[in-house]
Parts: C-alpha cells; structure tokens; sequence
C-alpha cells in the first residue's frame, strides 16, 4: 500500500493485524517502506506548544472518517512501517497545509535553538561593542519560513498585518509600507508634490525648512525634485532644530517644514506644530531614529510621527526594529494615503493591492486625462511614481519585531540612562546630550559634543574607543552643507539657503560623535564603554579616575 502526506492510519500493535493500535498522521514516507508519523492523541498535550499541535475533528478529514476529534502533537514523532498501517481517513488540504506549517515552524525553532542561539562572550578590548544591530529569536525566523512557503513575493497578508499592527499601536489611520526608510522620506515628500493637492502642491522652486546636522535622505528628495531646502542651525544639547530662527527661514516660498527626531530625541513639536498652522504649511517628521518616542502636545501624549502630516520610519537593522530593509510612511489624511499609495504603486490611480482586481468597481467605465473612456483604471497613472513596494518576507519579520518594540524601547531608554549616569562626571570636557522639554525620547544613541575647552579632540577619543572595540559613529552628514553632493550648489551659490552662519551645525561636525545604546547592550559592554571613555579622558587630563 501507497500512503501519501496528510494520510490518518490505524497503526497495529503487531503483524497479524488482530489488535488496534494508536491512530497517527503520515508526515513523510521515507525509504524502504518506513513512515514518518506524529501521534493523534484523543485530547490535547499539557506540554504543546504553539507551533507542534494541529487540532484535527470530522470537518478536516476527507475519504473517510474520525470517531473522535483529536490533536495531532508534532514533537510525538515516531517511525513506523507501512505494512502495519491502514488508512482510516485523509486530510483535507487546508489542514495538511497547517500540519505541514507547522512541522516547518517546528523544525525551524530547532534549527534556531541549536543554531543561530548561540551568544559570544564578551571579552572587554577583545570583543566589540557595536553601535546596532539586529536582535531576533525564533519568532521571526519562523514568520519568515513561514512567509517562503506562500511563495507570495511582494506584498501580502503579512505586509497587511504589519500596517494594521503598526496603525492601532500608534493611534494613526493609515501605514503604508516601502523598502526603506529613504524611500519612505520620498514618499513622504513627493505625495506633497501632487498636482491633487491644488493649492497646496509643493512645486519647483519652492522651500522647505530643515536642517543641515542629519542623514542625507531627510534632504535629497527636497532637492532631487528641485525645491529648495532651507537649512536653520540647531541648538545643544538637544541636537534639534533651533525654533527661534523659523520666522527668519519663511519666504513667500515657503510650503513646508521637513525634520527629523534627531537620534530619538524629538524636536520641540509644540513650537514646530504651531508655526506650520499659523503659516499653513505641510510637516514631514521624519521618525526614521525615533519610532515610540512621545511628545506632550496641548497637554496629552502623542508618539512621534503622528503628529505631522505625514511622518516616515526606517526598520534597517540597527532601527528601533528591523525588516533588513523596510520602511514606512504614516498619515491620518486619506488624500495623503492615496497618494503616497500611487508614487509607491509605479504611479498608478488605482488602489488594488497586488492580485486584486476591480476593488472600486469601476474599473472599466473611467474617463480620466485624455484617455478613452472606460480605459482600464489598473493601467491609469495620475503621477510619475516608482516600484518602492516590500515583499512579503521582510513585512513577516517586522510582524515579529512589532510586538517586541515596547521592551526594546524600555531597553535602549535603560542603556542611555546608564550611560548618561556613568558619564555626568565628565561634563567638564563634554556636552551630555539631553531630552527636549515635554517629551520621552525613545533613544537611538547616545550623543557626546567634545567641549570647546577640552585637551582632546573628537578624533582623537574616537579613536581610542575604536581601538579598543567601542563601535562610534558621526552625527550623520554632521553638516550637509559641506558634502560632495553639495559642491556644485555652493560654488554656483544656489539650491538652498541657509539662515546664519549654522555655527552649531559646524560644531557638531568637528566635535560631535554618537554611541549606542541598542538592545544587545548588556551591563558588561556599558561599563566597557564607560571605562575606556574615563581612561582615555583621565590619561588625557593627568586626573584621577574614578
């Protein structure tokens, strides 16, 4: 006889076949008339888990029947031979799936277990201490396994699931996901060019205000679309935008505010909410570095990201959480929600999801631009858009890592605060950052300014610490203004503004160097840090460390 997966069996106790045996699924038939089973118990496992039993009753099975409802417990497996075997019943393919599935997420957990949970110890001066990186356990392996198997490859149920988790957790209408936090920012911006927008549409030659101490991709859709960005310094020590100098960055062309939560830390929404009201213009937060943070607004609490037009994340590895690469872009505006869709979508007017038809049902009887009428709406474009979608896979992941976000945040908060107690002592030679005023930064890292009068310089320390396994980092671009990409607007002295000489911008990018402060931080690396940043200042002074 011939059993094939999915196949319920009355195994017998012996080969006279005279004494009923235990019932058992067929998973595999292996070689030499061998089966690979796991055992349909009558009730379910005190000891399963959720991802080794698959309840099986009546309304599963086919070409045959059951007596009893019961579950099959996939870390029962057992080897029988098929000579002792009689088919009784047959799973349906809905539920084979699940068994299968299952008997995958099973095997994946193992292969994480013995694997991929392997941690090194750290030797201080021997081992590194990186600024990020990517922390997971089996849960998203299995999701991800999980997504492979659907063999879906752009967006799918999870990419869906990921957008609902992502919008009731943070109290906004509308997520959208795309490939990267840069492309997010894109996104964001180039929805504000929409000819939809009527009055609003941010054109060529336009302004935007923002700042010049951040990563690039805050800018360069800014200036790749032709407005032109308006760079204002920022103060210390809170890294962010200097509010006192909006009223003298506004023109006539002014249309929009585009910023960043600098390292988690937000700027001061208040004020930056109130002159884009009084002045009708759009906000951009790019929450790229600050996803979970919160803000006081009018008194309540508001995350950061949400309290904009539309705000933008990153989920690169070494973010908050990780996708390998991911983004997305969020907005309580419908129109705003179409339209990021459609720049995202290759530009079309249509709203389907991918393999999806006709969901506005009217697919057919359009007349839009100078197009016949009834041309098919799926292949009509209102803007000049990208392929900026993610693929199933990478939103599986982050379906994992979103339900871990509140205790990385507790994490990295935690991190920062050790840091920051071990180095107040050292304010004599440093600026120790600090949290903007009615606000609860969710921290990306931890930011040092070497003072004005300190014996050493940024370099130097950095290099220390580098030398001795500390992972640093820049505050980015430090001063944009002053990049390669920027050579050509400065010699030809167009392209963009800036209000002052951004004397604290410059500071930033000569004294200025970051730490982290991620999850895979233990108490071990922190004192590490600590340590080498009080040696190093100590040898430096000829003082006495603690």
């Amino acid at each position: 006889m011939i059993y094939k997966t999915g196949d319920i069996l009355a195994v017998n106790t012996d080969t006279s076949g005279t004494q009923a045996g235990k019932l058992v699924v067929l998973i595999e038939s292996l070689c030499d008339d061998e089966l690979l089973v796991a055992i349909l118990a009558d009730e379910v496992d005190d000891h399963k888990t959720e991802t080794s039993s698959v309840p099986i009753s009546q309304d599963d099975v086919e070409e045959g029947s059951l007596n009893a409802a019961g579950t099959v417990n996939l870390h029962k497996l057992t080897t029988t031979t098929a000579k002792l075997c009689k088919r009784v019943a047959t799973l349906k393919h809905p539920k084979k799936d699940e068994l299968l599935r299952k008997f995958v997420a099973m095997s994946t957990e193992v292969y994480y277990r013995n694997i991929l949970n392997e941690e090194d110890t750290f030797v201080p001066c021997k081992s590194s201490v990186p600024y990020g990186g990517r922390i997971y356990n089996e849960k998203e392996l299995v999701n991800l396994v999980d997504s492979s198997l659907d063999f879906w490859l752009t967006a799918g149920r999870y990419a869906e699931k990921f957008e609902n988790d992502f919008s009731e957790i943070f109290g906004v209408k509308y997520c959208s996901l795309t490939n990267s936090g840069s492309s997010a920012n894109l996104l964001a911006f180039m929805a504000l060019t929409s000819p939809k927008l009527a009055d609003r549409q941010i054109k060529k030659g336009d302004e935007v205000i923002t700042v010049a101490a951040g990563f690039p991709t805050t800018i360069t859709p800014i200036v790749q679309y032709g407005a032109v960005p308006v760079f204002v310094d920022v103060t210390l020590p809170t890294y962010n935008i200097d509010c006192s100098q909006l009223d003298s960055a506004i023109s006539p062309l002014t249309r929009a505010v585009m910023l960043a939560h600098t390292l988690g830390n937000p700027f001061d929404l208040q004020k930056v909410k109130n002159f884009c009201d009084k002045n009708n213009l759009w906000l951009i937060e790019d929450n790229c570095d600050a996803l979970g943070s919160r803000y006081r607004l009018d008194g309540r609490w508001e995350y950061t990201g949400t309290v904009g037009d539309i705000g933008t994340s990153s989920f690169y590895p070494p973010h908050h959480i990780t996708m390998g690469e991911g983004g997305a872009v969020y907005t309580d505006n419908t129109e705003l929600k179409r339209i990021v869709d459609s720049f995202r979508d290759w530009g079309r007017d249509c709203w389907c999801p991918p393999g999806k038809d006709n969901t506005c049902q009217k697919r057919f009887s359009r007349q839009m631009g100078e197009l016949p009428k009834g041309y098919d709406h799926k292949y009509i474009y209102s803007h000049f858009g990208y392929n900026l979608k993610i693929t199933d896979m990478q939103a599986a992941i982050g379906c994992a890592q979103l339900k871990k976000l509140q205790n990385f945040i507790e994490l990295r908060k935690e991190n920062w605060k050790y840091l920051n107690d071990g180095l107040k002592e050292l304010e004599d030679v440093f600026i120790l950052p600090r949290a903007t005023d009615n606000s609860d930064p969710s921290w990306f890292g931890f930011l040092l300014t070497v003072r004005d009068t300190s014996p050493f310089t940024r370099d130097e320390i950095v290099r220390h610490l580098e030398d001795h396994g500390v992972q640093t980092r820049m505050l980015f671009a430090g001063n944009l203004t002053k990049h390669p990409c920027f050579d050509e607007m400065r010699e030809n002295n167009e392209g963009y503004r800036t209000i002052g000489k951004l004397q604290n911008t410059d500071r930033i990018m000569n004294q200025t160097f970051w730490l982290g402060v991620y999850p895979g931080m233990t108490k071990i690396m922190l004192d590490h840090v600590i340590r080498q940043i009080k040696d190093f200042v100590h040898q430096t002074t000829g003082s006495k460390g603690s």
